[in-house]
């Protein structure tokens, strides 16, 4: 079923591993022609653009695009217990791991009098993005909230496309979710159309953000590259990918459980199995052939595994296995290697690392604390997943006194001189003038 790339008689370069590794075919500027006329609909029209386009492309227009609070109320009321302890274990997790990771501030003195310091303030409001399409996905919901919440955003709002099987508003689990998570101000709304509500505001109904996040289609990631600028974004999340570094010790079973895992989300996702074992290759086909039999989403499972995205991969030894998952830069790695830590100390490019047979991609997708809002379609070799300062921004914060700038005046005159840029070394002597009256 997956296709293979045999490397091991071959020493390709990096930029020669870069058209070598397995992609969907993801076109984000063409659908950017699809997706501006919207935006700019939404700009115009507001409110009326919004249920237009929710009864186009979801087949339903709410009666409030606002989702009135007692039916966030009533879906957590109702909601399966044990789906709510999963729920409030991993918001619990995912909460204690984000607050962790808020950067402390910096004071630096470089000098008698002279100071540099860093704080990082939360933006005022984001705009959190849930998809709808192929599944229901309250984890989303979790990992976008937490973190803003954990950074000390003050304002949060929610928008996740309109159910026709729900009345026109989101489903059910995705508002529980919200309620869980105090956030009252939540949107029926999906797709381009949403994310021109969150960048540009609609009068009487939702004011701008200053940052859109979550994943979506692509034509989400396209409205997302369109208001890039306006509002900040975290990334154009694509189809999503797993990359499983395997050697000869791996269990067969597993690996091919994880790609399979994966493979369900979407026709178009990837599933990459890297390995130097010949035998544990034919072994995971073979397992994923018996799997993918008794899988209950069959249709799109067995699209994306025959896809081009994904594939086999033979590689030489773990020193080329660990080349090729840099160069293919996956949302999440996994490592099933005798050195499991060792080899993921190595890896320079994956959204998230999962090291060892007993730390899944599913668990990161729900429970294991981190966040699984993460880079694709290989910009994970600059790129980071979700996080804590998605909703931080870094500012400097300069104090000097006269004594302190006075012993380095005449060398910031100098490098404005420099640069023949008089008026500001006039800035740096008008001081030091002033200090010798």
């Amino acid at each position: 079923m997956l296709t293979r790339i045999d490397l091991r008689d071959q020493d390709p370069t990096p930029r020669e591993l870069l058209s070598i590794v397995p992609r969907a075919d993801v076109d984000v500027a063409d659908a950017l022609t699809v997706v501006e006329p919207i935006i700019a609909d939404v700009r115009e029209r507001g409110a009326d653009a919004l249920r237009e386009y929710g009864e186009r492309f979801d087949g339903v227009a709410p009666e409030h695009l606002r989702v009135p609070q007692r039916y966030l109320d009533r879906a957590l009321e109702d909601l399966d217990p044990a789906i709510r302890e999963g729920l409030e274990e991993a918001i619990d997790r995912v909460r204690r791991f984000h607050e962790a990771t808020v950067p402390p501030p910096v004071r630096v003195e470089l000098a008698p009098g002279a100071v540099v310091s860093q704080r990082w303030i939360p933006v005022a409001r984001v705009g959190l993005y849930v998809p709808g399409g192929l599944a229901v996905y309250p984890s989303s919901v979790v990992m976008n909230v937490v973190a803003a919440q954990a950074a000390g955003v003050p304002s949060v709002a929610v928008t996740s496309p309109p159910q026709r099987s729900h009345g026109g508003y989101p489903h059910p689990t995705i508002l529980a979710a919200c309620a869980l998570l105090g956030v009252t101000e939540v949107y029926a709304a999906g797709g381009a159309q949403a994310i021109g509500m969150l960048a540009y505001g609609v009068d009487g109904l939702c004011d701008p953000v200053d940052v859109v996040t979550g994943p979506g289609n692509v034509f989400v990631a396209a409205a997302k590259r369109a208001v890039n600028g306006v509002v900040g974004i975290d990334s154009e999340a694509g189809p999503t990918e797993i990359a499983v570094i395997a050697d000869a010790t791996a269990t067969a079973r597993f690996v091919a459980a994880d790609l399979l895992s994966q493979a369900e989300h979407d026709p178009m996702a990837g599933s990459v199995l890297i390995t130097d074992s010949e035998e544990l290759a034919d072994e995971v086909d073979r397992e994923l052939a018996a799997l993918v039999d008794a899988t209950k989403h069959l249709a799109r499972t067995k699209e994306a595994l025959s896809g081009r995205q994904s594939a086999i991969i033979l590689t030489k030894d773990i020193d080329q296995s660990v080349a090729v998952a840099d160069a293919y830069g996956a949302e999440h790695l996994e490592i099933h290697t005798d050195d499991a830590v060792g080899v993921a100390g190595r890896i320079r490019s994956a959204g998230a690392i999962f090291v060892g047979e007993h730390s899944p991609v599913p668990l990161g997708d729900y429970l294991a604390g981190s966040n699984h809002v993460l880079p694709t379609g290989g910009t994970a070799r600059f790129a980071s997943g979700l996080n804590v300062t998605s909703f931080l921004k870094a500012v400097s914060q300069i104090e000097y006194d006269a004594a302190a700038l006075a012993a380095v005046g005449e060398k910031v005159v100098a490098l404005a001189d420099a640069e023949d840029l008089p008026a500001h070394g006039e800035a740096i002597r008008a001081r030091l003038e002033a200090a010798q009256e």
